[in-house]
């Protein structure tokens, strides 16, 4: 009967030897463990291509949003601006070659993040052909938005276009890593009433038409060394809505950094406080509020969480973030 079980024993080593790791420990490869181990970002540079303020005599202010990031050697672009050139001359005024990137990450449906995808991706496939040829996009961005002037969600015919040239949708329904330590949050659970858009539009979903509140609304988080670091287009989902998701993903991990548009501009005094309080228990330690966000909003943020003038900044066109250096928001941010 020993003989028998340790022979049974030996054997069974003898299988697991040859699993893969993350078999034996239950988890993808991928996946963040709840203690905090797992794929980390080393390298994070983050570079703002679109909105409203220029802070240095180089570039072109916008209502809209773009940025680069580079995380370790893996480059992608989150949103596209507004006007159809807008990134286009800004990449180049920043000396930031945009020919070699071939991601994308849209952050939702509307004009001023969408507006510069198909002429990037027409002048940038001219240098090389699979350039910005991958879009990945959360589930609603392609749903119709009828209103008294016609469709009103400019993706319909974006998509058109765009898979013209040879680039491909991925879209999804939820969450998912799209390189080691970068998770795409797909469509963010609302629990907390935010209400971060107009409540003016409407969205056809397969449950009937309804109000938009921005469904596919997603953002990008990145687990790094330092903590997290999250990029909003809009934040319409709601920004603590969207840290409280991530939160569920990277259980325990405190957040380095939130970059991009917060949609706070139009906010009150009192959900600004809401929010700020909120952001404490995240233990938000930089914050490039950009685009959406609002002047005010970022100054009232800072406030409420005690951040300064290099750890809170209004985001300008070619201000940056690393891991190292925290922000450079140029001269007029500063």
């Amino acid at each position: 009967m020993k003989r028998d079980l340790c022979r049974a024993l030996v054997t069974t080593a003898f299988l697991l030897s040859f699993m893969p790791a993350a078999v034996t420990r239950g988890i993808e490869p991928s996946v963040q463990s709840s203690n905090g181990t797992g794929a980390q970002i080393r390298a994070l540079k983050v570079t703002l291509l679109s909105t409203m303020l220029v802070a240095e005599p180089q570039g072109i202010g916008e209502w809209g949003f773009s940025a680069l990031v580079e995380a370790d050697g893996h480059r992608i672009l989150v949103d596209t601006g507004a006007r159809p050139e807008t990134v286009l001359k800004n990449a180049s005024e920043l000396n930031v070659d945009l020919s070699g990137v071939q991601e994308v990450i849209l952050t939702h449906n509307h004009s001023d993040h969408v507006g510069g995808l198909l002429t990037l991706r027409r002048e940038m496939m001219k240098r090389n052909p699979s350039a910005l040829s991958i879009v990945y996009v959360s589930r609603g961005i392609f749903y119709s938005r009828p209103s008294a002037h016609g469709e009103a969600n400019p993706m319909i015919a974006i998509r058109k276009g765009y898979e013209a040239t040879g680039g491909r949708f991925i879209e999804r329904s939820e969450g998912a890593d799209i390189f080691p330590a970068a998770w795409l949050t797909g469509p963010v659970p609302r629990k907390y009433p935010e209400r971060n858009w107009s409540v003016t539009g409407k969205v056809q979903t397969p449950d009937g038409l309804e109000e938009d509140n921005i469904p596919e609304d997603q953002s990008l988080v990145l687990n790094t060394t330092e903590g997290l670091v999250l990029l909003t287009g809009c934040g319409h989902a709601g920004i603590v809505n969207i840290l409280t998701y991530a939160a569920t993903r990277f259980p325990g991990r405190e957040v380095d950094a939130v970059i991009g548009g917060l949609h706070l501009f139009p906010a009150s005094d009192q959900q600004l406080d809401w929010t700020g309080d909120e952001f404490k228990q995240f233990k938000v330690a930089n914050l490039l509020g950009a685009h959406c966000t609002g002047i005010e909003a970022v100054y009232r943020l800072r406030q409420r969480l005690g951040l300064t003038r290099r750890t809170a900044v209004v985001g300008a066109v070619g201000s940056t973030f690393t891991l190292d250096k925290g922000i450079a928001a140029g001269a007029l941010a500063e």
